[in-house]
């Protein structure tokens, strides 16, 4: 596993206080939520008018759920951050562990558990450590592959001179 220098943002989160790009980020949040509903509304709608469309989707969408189930990360592959909401409230959210703040990991919002706001954006944000610690590598690594003698070599290229020229003698007739 790769080291990875995390970063922290508003800290201590308790005390954070929204700035204007936080109320600006927070804004566009919600203008984009809210076109992504209309987008959903409007292919349910279609999805309604045609049967053969609505089959399409709910196979597509099943084959994503399939596919992010085959991605399941190990424990010590997670890490685990402490966040604060655009609403204030303070909430534990996960990353990949390569990743070194939530934001990066494509976290910008949350809905919020304590208040069941939604899209609330992440203002700031702390590392709280790995989901679960690193398995012991238990098998040892296996030894490199011995160096061949000078013999080994010089018959080795015998045979393959040898090879070389029967396709030389192959393909000149």
């Amino acid at each position: 596993m790769r080291e990875v220098e995390y970063r922290s943002s508003g800290v201590p989160l308790e005390e954070y206080e929204l700035t204007r790009r936080d109320h600006s980020r927070q804004k566009q949040s919600e203008e984009i939520s809210e076109w992504a509903r209309r987008q959903v509304e409007e292919d349910d709608a279609e999805c309604r008018a045609d049967p053969a469309r609505a089959e399409r989707r709910r196979q597509a969408f099943e084959n994503v759920a399939k596919l992010m189930q085959s991605f399941k990360k190990a424990d010590h592959e997670i890490m685990r951050w402490r966040v604060r909401l655009y609403c204030g409230h303070i909430i534990e959210t996960e990353a990949h562990y390569t990743y070194t703040d939530p934001l990066s990991a494509g976290s910008y919002g949350r809905r919020c558990s304590e208040c069941g706001e939604d899209r609330r954006t992440i203002v700031a944000f702390e590392p709280i450590g790995l989901r679960g610690e690193p398995p012991e590598a238990t098998e040892p690594l296996p030894p490199p592959p011995k160096k061949p003698t000078r013999a080994e070599l010089e018959r080795r290229v015998k045979t393959l001179e040898k090879e070389n020229e029967r396709l030389r003698a192959k393909f000149s007739d």
